[in-house]
C-alpha cells in the first residue's frame, strides 16, 4: 500500500490544485510501479508559513526579503 505525504505551505492552494496533485501522483505510481489506484493513499499537509523555514529563515521573512 503506497503512502505519499505531501507538505506544502498554507498559501491559498485550491481544492482543484489539491485534486490535481492527488490524481497525478496516483497516476505516477500506477504507471511506474504498477500499483492499483485503490491501494494508494496520499495525504496533503498544509503548513503555516511561520512554521516553514529554509535558507536559515522563516518563509515569511524569506519572502519579505525577496520582495525588496
Amino acid at each position: 500500500m503506497p503512502y505519499i505525504n505531501v507538505k506544502i505551505t498554507e498559501d491559498g492552494v485550491t481544492k482543484e490544485q489539491k485534486q490535481q496533485i492527488v490524481e497525478e501522483m496516483t497516476n505516477t505510481l500506477v504507471n511506474v510501479l504498477d500499483k492499483k489506484p485503490e491501494h494508494i493513499h496520499i495525504v496533503i499537509d498544509e503548513v503555516e508559513l511561520e512554521n516553514w523555514g529554509f535558507a536559515g529563515m522563516l518563509t515569511t521573512e524569506y519572502r519579505k526579503k525577496e520582495e525588496q
